[in-house]
């Protein structure tokens, strides 16, 4: 079998700490994510990173895995010592096993010193993952569905990959960069050990209305100049529901109107903020332009003088 190099896998030093270790993990599962990543290869790459944080995440994996693979390259041939198998009880059986599998389906017990049958228990790790949702979400909850590839045990006790499929529950409030744990959803435990957790970090999708500050959102507002001018009462579409404004006489493109509390509904509610836009009717037709020209006779006025220019 071809050695794999976890710690490269996770950009990492090999003298890294449990927490460089940690970041790295955390920051490539957002960064590959299939939901965000336009990488052609999000699937594998997740894969990858998740196998090299189910060893290196594990004091005893990395230890037993440090011992084993010191020298070794990646994708060099690579055949652990004759003892590893019968310690595994019958794990590793040559160049045709996973290597993850071969070497690591129960390396609790060896790296613990005892034989197969011995009873070791062990937690499963946790799992730390991204999941991008909808502003909207935010304000009024939402289920998604989530879909990863996982370590497992077969039938024979050999550890495997396969897809998982989970709904979750978005809360009403949740912020950005949150975390949601969802309770024994990560790696499967050893020797009857519990499951590990899942941890979704709360990602925002991009939407060119929106800013969001904490729980503060600013929506850009697009009003006509004689709404801005004139002053109007206006309509506005937000992640709330519809509201009905008035925009003040003389507003300009920036003008901020506060809602308060219509922000995102976290613990401490935020405000919503809505951000006029002045947009100009196109001079694509006779009338317009005559329009304008009329305009530029009768409301002539330097927009400059102001900023000095």
């Amino acid at each position: 079998m071809e050695y794999k190099d976890y710690y490269q896998s996770l950009g990492v030093e090999k003298a890294a700490s449990a927490d460089d270790i940690k970041k790295a993990y955390r920051k490539l599962v957002r960064k590959y994510h299939p939901d965000v990543s336009k990488h052609k290869d999000s699937d594998s790459k997740t894969k990858e990173i998740n196998e090299a944080y189910g060893v290196l995440g594990d004091a005893e994996k990395r230890t037993a895995y440090d011992e084993l693979g010191s020298g070794g390259r990646a994708g060099q041939r690579f055949q652990p010592p004759p003892d590893w198998a019968s310690s595994f009880g019958g794990g590793a059986n040559g160049a045709d096993s996973d290597f993850f599998s071969d070497l690591f389906a129960n390396v609790g017990q060896r790296s613990r010193g005892r034989g197969p049958g011995a009873g070791y228990q062990a937690r499963g790790e946790d799992i730390h993952a991204a999941i991008t949702v909808d502003l909207v979400d935010l304000y009024h909850g939402a289920t998604r569905t989530v879909t990863m590839r996982v370590p497992q045990r077969d039938a024979s006790g050999r550890a495997v990959t396969t897809d998982k499929s989970i709904e979750v529950k978005i809360p009403k409030g949740v912020l950005p960069g949150q975390q949601l744990r969802l309770s024994g959803q990560g790696h499967p435990g050893i020797g009857g050990g519990g499951s590990g957790d899942l941890f979704l970090e709360i990602g925002l999708k991009s939407d060119q209305r929106y800013r969001v500050d904490g729980s503060h959102v600013y929506e850009t507002v697009p009003v006509t100049p004689w709404e801005a001018a004139l002053g109007a009462g206006i309509a506005v579409p937000t992640p709330s529901g519809d509201v009905e404004v008035t925009v003040p006489a003389g507003s300009q493109t920036g003008r901020k109107l506060r809602l308060k509390g219509r922000g995102i509904p976290a613990r401490l509610p935020g405000d919503l903020y809505l951000v006029l836009e002045v947009v100009l009717p196109p001079a694509d037709n006779e009338k317009a332009r005559a329009l304008y020209e009329t305009m530029a006779r009768e409301l002539a006025f330097n927009p400059r003088a102001r900023t000095g220019a």
